[in-house]
């Protein structure tokens, strides 16, 4: 099995990796040292299995396996956590394989196996990876970051820097001052996701950053138009629905 290490401590990895030089049915293939570097290295190497860190600078182990697109093959995850056992249980309850840190080689001979198992029989690979995009899924909300990808550039942004998010043939854009980029998130997800006296749901495919509004027009049918404040001004409508709401989130207009 080609693995990857996701872990900010070196300390750690390299623990791990020498842990791992006893299970010559892995082949270790890359180590990533943050978040968006294990976006980077699971879409260029194409794990199989991934021994992920939960707390991590810049994304969490939960942000990352969320910005793996959904066309990509998911690799099979081990976590691998300081979190004491009581809030483990949940992993347990999907089924999940986790490591407890410092690691234990018996542990690790558990875990290993396990997904040795797994990837020999498709069935339940693929059951094992719908759990954990599933986990990802239901992992708290809050969105630190912002994964964004360009023409083969994968870069992370403060959700605060996001003008809007509009949906355009079918993908999700971020759009900041001067560029666009692409997102791996549903708009619904990141209206979940981002703070509401923030981000607000000026139509179905348009989710605007409040703070980054220049100026307020009326609009046809009792509606707004909202000018931007990047560098071509965008003019964003609001529905005459969500105008309601947006008077809401802004007292006096």
């Amino acid at each position: 099995m080609k693995c990857l290490i996701v872990d900010d401590e070196a300390d750690a990895r390299a623990r791990l990796g020498r842990m791992l030089k006893r299970h010559p049915e892995v082949e270790l293939i890359g180590e990533a040292r943050d978040g968006l570097d294990a976006v980077e290295k699971i879409e260029q190497l194409e794990p199989e299995l991934l021994f992920l860190d939960i707390e991590m600078p810049g994304l969490n182990g939960f942000e990352v396996l969320r910005a793996i697109p959904e066309n990509s093959a998911l690799p099979l995850v081990i976590f691998v956590t300081g979190y004491d056992e009581h809030a483990l249980a949940a992993f347990e309850t999907n089924a999940l394989a986790y490591l407890l840190k410092p690691v234990e080689p018996d542990r690790l001979a558990l875990a290993v196996e396990r997904a040795y198992k797994l990837v020999a029989r498709s069935s339940e690979r693929e059951r094992e990876q719908a759990r954990i995009r599933s986990l990802s899924r239901e992992s708290p909300k809050t969105l630190r970051q912002i994964v964004c990808r360009k023409q083969g550039r994968i870069v992370l942004l403060p959700a605060e820097h996001i003008f809007w998010f509009a949906v355009e043939d079918g993908v999700v854009k971020a759009k900041t001052a001067t560029d666009s980029f692409w997102v791996n998130h549903q708009l619904i997800e990141l209206e979940a996701a981002l703070p509401t006296d923030v981000f607000f749901r000026a139509r179905r495919e348009v989710l605007v950053n409040l703070s980054k509004i220049k100026e307020i027009k009326p609009y046809f049918k009792s509606g707004f138009l909202l000018v931007m404040s990047d560098a071509g001004n965008t003019e964003i409508a609001v529905s005459e629905r969500q105008a309601h709401s947006l008077r809401r989130h802004l007292p006096g207009l």
